[in-house]
């Protein structure tokens, strides 16, 4: 049988525990029965999945790494759910992935309304065995949903091979290894926390404590203890833990001081909050940047200079190149152009879509839609070359879908959505609306209750204003930038 890498370097690791998650362990072992368990309730007498896809949803943890594995077993294709989805976005992920069968856990069927799909909970006491199918590199292994410039989110699809460089190049430059600790907290369908830190961990053999969300209850007594050598969290965390520690948390901040390495990413760190945890830890963060198609492209260094601001140089495998609006390879320093990367880590296809997914390519390289440009040899991000996109919290939202459900609000005529710009953040949702002349006043937090059933927490608007009209350009389209003006300009709410 022909198993995946993951798997069979499982194998070398099987006594070491994997997962430690609600006061139980589970090593490798476990692991491994789990998962062949669930692979052979899936195939239920078939020989292949043959890259069916299956979705589904699980706490951070032990049952998670157990069903994502065990639809790979099964030759399956992996779609994680968020356990904050509301109805609209899972109807939008089901249907577009044509998605027949949903996996959870007893915990999280409530949360679930399949449809017409079949809905499959794993009991704890499930048993079952069978011969697994031989997993090639080359099969499509993963699709996560990502938002980008049209209004529903697109499916990113990577294989096997993908995710094996994204992981490779990581745990080659950060030096994991078996001896490493890290708690796990950040969003399981988002290319941080599945790839950063879960596959990353299990790639070396390493320890991970889950916790359903950031807890600092609970985390932070586990740092005191050093039961960490890694941590990995985006900016907005990061400032809550400098509030923290600035009010004299001394042991908490010399327990930071003492793991070899902590990592920011997701949305850009502020040089100031860089400044602030050294100050406090001694730590200098390392901040790289990647996303959802390609894996992490650029980090900053293990060993040498981590510069505020700064987002470093390619990872091991990737090439990274800037180009300028006229198609021209910049070589110079000081350049700024879009950021394109080509190699093994970059994603197959988005889902469905070939004439998008033939667009986003060069001659192989993949345009990121992203701004940077090199200093000093290192990158910076500049921003995004679309104002479409909204980078808040750590996550890459679409302005256009939040205007698509917000359209549907009986008081709203027309809107705009941008981005404004946010010292904890990276970036807050703001919404300039046209209302109907007939409606009563809107107000923001009647809007974010309204809202609440069509749009995840995290892309909730912030900011309201109402408009008599949207600035627009000479053609009739909104004028985004000048919408974000008049935030700056005028009152909000």
């Amino acid at each position: 049988m022909v198993e995946l890498p993951l798997i069979a370097r499982a194998r070398a690791h099987e006594e070491r525990i994997a997962i430690h998650a609600d006061g139980r362990s589970y090593c490798y072992a476990d692991l491994l029965r789990r998962s062949e368990t669930i692979a052979a309730v899936l195939l239920d007498g078939r020989a292949d999945l043959r890259e069916e896809r299956v979705a589904f949803m699980a706490p951070p943890g032990f049952d998670y790494a157990a069903l994502q594995w065990g639809i790979w077993r099964a030759g399956g294709i992996a779609v994680p759910l968020s356990t904050q989805v509301t109805a609209r976005e899972l109807d939008h992920v089901l249907g577009d992935s044509d998605i027949k069968l949903i996996l959870t856990t007893p915990a999280y069927a409530s949360k679930l309304d399949p449809g017409p799909r079949r809905l499959l909970v794993i009991e704890e006491g499930t048993r079952a065995e069978c011969s697994l199918p031989d997993i090639a590199a080359t099969r499509r292994a993963m699709i996560l949903y990502t938002s980008g410039t049209t209004s529903k989110p697109k499916g990113v699809v990577s294989t096997h091979a993908n995710l094996q460089a994204q992981i490779e190049a990581l745990v080659n430059a950060w030096e994991w290894s078996a001896e490493d600790r890290i708690p796990l907290f950040l969003p399981l369908h988002h290319i941080h926390g599945i790839i950063n830190v879960l596959g990353c961990a299990l790639w070396s053999g390493a320890m991970i404590e889950a916790f359903p969300r950031f807890d600092a209850e609970l985390i932070l007594p586990r740092v005191k203890a050093d039961a960490y050598t890694l941590f990995m969290a985006v900016p907005t965390i990061y400032a809550k833990l400098v509030d923290l520690l600035g009010d004299g948390a001394s042991d908490l901040a010399a327990a930071f001081g003492r793991m070899r390495l902590m990592v920011s990413g997701s949305a850009a760190l502020p040089a100031g909050l860089h400044r602030r945890w050294h100050d406090l830890t001694g730590q200098h963060l390392l901040e790289r940047y990647g996303m959802t198609e390609t894996g992490m492209i650029l980090s900053n260094p293990l060993q040498g200079e981590r510069r505020p601001g700064a987002v470093g140089q390619p990872l091991p495998g990737v090439e990274v190149r800037l180009r300028s609006e006229s198609g021209e390879t910049l070589h110079g320093e000081h350049e700024p152009g879009e950021i394109q990367v080509r190699g093994p880590a970059v994603f197959s296809e988005y889902w469905q879509l070939p004439e998008i997914t033939a667009a986003s390519f060069e001659d192989g390289w993949f345009h990121t839609g992203d701004m940077g440009v090199m200093e000093d040899g290192y990158y910076r991000i500049l921003g995004r070359l679309s104002v479409d996109i909204i980078k808040s919290g750590g996550y890459k939202l679409s302005a256009l879908e939040i205007e698509a459900a917000l359209l549907d609000h009986p008081a709203i005529r027309e809107c705009a959505v941008v981005g404004l710009e946010d010292a904890t953040w990276g970036e807050t949702v703001a919404v300039a609306a046209v209302p109907e002349a007939s409606a009563p006043p809107l107000v923001l937090t009647e809007l974010q209750h309204w809202a609440k059933d069509r749009l995840s927490p995290y892309k909730l608007p912030r900011h309201l204003m109402l408009v008599e009209q949207l600035p627009r350009n000479a053609m009739g389209k909104v004028a985004k930038r000048e919408v974000a003006t008049l935030f700056t300009d005028g009152p909000c709410a």
